[in-house]
């Protein structure tokens, strides 16, 4: 069931989005986030590489409103992990939605700017949900590049499966839901742009990964993961 993947632009990437729309659309996507699981496979991850007891230095690239973040610091208190979390985005308004939408009490630092500058941070994980697909190629392969090379312990891509199911039955779901318009055309958007299985692998090769899986997660999530 596959079809051609789309490299048209999303609307929320438009740099001259109100910043009150903006942060209308990252609250609806943090709702799509909890309806599709999105963070089961981050956290499943994780439950691999650490536990009880444990230190855990872990950076979220395109953090969004932060649901991500907030997740992972409550999978890390109830299991005792010591976590020391970051996220960075390059749009300065998702810090403030992040922010506003975060407990103080939180262990999460939310950034602006590009991860590369990031790099000798000492990050133990590195993750990003609902990214890959907004990169081009070259960019898609950097951040490989930096994630093999940043993350001591191992790294995450959480993203979309471009699947025909998918692409039919998201904006059904968006407008019973009653998401913000533009999430209803991103997110169709989204599922188009992203890859399939069989597109992975020469991205890897391209970035001079090894080692890493290419895995289905439900519901029409397609991951990749690497562990030293």
């Amino acid at each position: 069931m596959s079809f051609p993947r789309v490299h048209a632009e999303e609307a929320m990437d438009d740099p001259a989005l109100d910043p009150a729309v903006y942060a209308a659309v990252l609250r609806d996507l943090a709702r799509v986030n909890t309806v599709t699981m999105a963070a089961r496979p981050t956290l499943g991850f994780l439950d691999s590489l650490a536990g009880r007891g444990d230190r855990l230095k872990l950076l979220d690239v395109g953090f969004g409103d932060g649901d991500m973040l907030r997740r992972i610091a409550r999978w890390a208190a109830a299991r005792g992990v010591a976590a020391e979390l970051v996220g960075i985005d390059l749009n300065p308004h998702s810090a403030d939605v992040a922010r506003a939408d975060t407990p103080v009490d939180l262990p999460i630092t939310y950034r602006t700017g590009d991860y590369a500058d990031l790099a000798g941070a000492g990050f133990d994980v590195i993750v990003s949900s609902l990214v890959a697909h907004h990169m081009t190629r070259d960019q898609l392969i950097a951040f490989l590049r930096f994630m093999e090379a940043e993350a001591a312990r191992g790294w995450l891509v959480n993203d979309l499966h471009r699947h025909r199911f998918a692409h039919a039955g998201y904006p059904l779901l968006a407008r019973i839901l009653r998401w913000h318009p533009i999430v209803r055309a991103d997110g169709t958007l989204s599922i188009a742009r992203s890859y399939r299985p069989e597109e992975w692998p020469p991205l890897l090769d391209a970035a001079g990964v090894q080692g890493a899986r290419v895995v289905r997660r439900f519901p029409f999530r397609l991951c990749v993961e690497r562990r030293r």
